[in-house]
């Protein structure tokens, strides 16, 4: 393959592309039209930046390791000190990005998955910050064993859906987003 970018449309060659069930298509357009909007607006980028800066706490500072220096010897190595954002983890700066799109696009709701619970936090309070409802699907077992972000996203406002299926993981907590999100 020549090139290794993606064409307009996600292809790579012949191969790529969206392969998703037909009745997501229309949001998944309203929403790639969106992106694209809120890409060239430059008061998009200024409002994100900002958010980015004094609420999720960004720029993270570079942590110079130097008992791992020492140990390794070689090389000397930093470590970029994402665990210092705001909710404890980089998934703030992913749904703060998320969550003033959906604002931009009128939506009232947002809904997502998780696993262990930082996706799910740093979603509550994104949606949180800009008013937006939230709902968390995320399965019985990741719920028993990851209480503390469970408190934590309903002390937020989003309402955490338990998913009883299959492993009653993540895997399930995702297609039950998926389906939640085909039928409303």
């Amino acid at each position: 393959m020549r090139n290794s970018l993606p064409d307009k449309k996600g292809h790579f060659g012949i191969f790529g592309g969206k392969y998703v069930i037909e009745t997501l298509m229309p949001a998944l357009n309203e929403l790639e039209n969106a992106y694209h909007e809120a890409k060239r607006d430059r008061g998009f980028h200024r409002e994100l930046h900002k958010y980015l800066s004094e609420y999720a706490g960004r720029p993270t500072p570079l942590y110079f390791a130097k008992r791992l220096t020492e140990e390794l010897g070689g090389a000397r190595i930093y470590l970029k000190r994402e665990d210092l954002c705001h909710t404890g983890a980089h998934k703030i700066n992913n749904t703060l990005g998320q969550l003033l799109l959906s604002k931009r696009m009128g939506k009232k709701r947002v809904i997502a998955e998780t696993g262990a619970g930082q996706h799910g936090v740093a979603t509550a309070t994104a949606a949180a910050l800009f008013g937006i409802e939230c709902e968390i699907f995320m399965g019985e077992e990741d719920i028993e064993r990851q209480s503390l972000n469970v408190f934590r996203m309903k002390l937020l406002g989003a309402k955490v859906t338990p998913v009883s299926s299959g492993t009653k993981t993540l895997k399930d907590a995702m297609n039950e987003a998926l389906r939640n999100w085909i039928t409303t």
